[in-house]
Formats: C-alpha cells, structure tokens, sequence
C-alpha cells in the first residue's frame, strides 16, 4: 500500500468515527431542554459543516495526482484540524 493510500484509508476511518460521535452529540442535543437544544443544534449543525467539508477534501486528495498529492493534503489537513479542534470543544460543551 502506498503512503497516500495508507494516509486516505486511516483519515476515512478517524473520519467515520468522528462521524459517530456527532451522531452521538445530535442525540444528546434531541435530548436536552428547549434553550439547550438550539445551542447544541447550531453546534452540531457546524460540526457536520466542517466534517462535510473535511469530506469534500478527502476526495480531492484521493483524486489528486502525485505532483498535486502535497498541496492538496495540505487544505486537506487545516479542514481536518478544524473538524478536530470543533469536535473536541463540542464535547466539552455537551459534558
């Protein structure tokens, strides 16, 4: 296996994962009171934004030829340390 192939395949499975967790969040978020619920609502209305995107990047990296493997990867990796950097607070928030 390559190392873009390697790289997509473990970046896919973080991403699946992610995935449930805002799932997890969304559920929680059903769950809370009225005032609570549109705060945790908006919030996970951004996080699946953000995994949207991280999702979109995730294509044009595996379409992405290998003299445009390094450019790509990098907007790949500023919207995955974005979707990281929002989960995280997202969990916090939601504790």
């Amino acid at each position: 296996m390559t190392e873009k192939n390697a790289y997509i395949e473990k970046t896919k499975a973080q991403l699946d994962q992610w995935n449930a967790e805002i799932e997890k969040l969304k559920a929680k978020a059903d769950e809370a009171q009225a005032d609570a619920k549109i705060r945790y609502q908006d919030e996970v209305a951004k996080l699946q934004e953000r995994r949207d995107h991280a999702r979109e990047q995730l294509a044009e990296l595996q379409a992405a030829g290998d003299e445009a493997w390094d450019d790509v990867k990098d907007g790949f990796e500023k919207a995955w340390h974005s979707l990281s950097e929002s989960l995280h607070k997202a969990r916090e928030r939601f504790k």
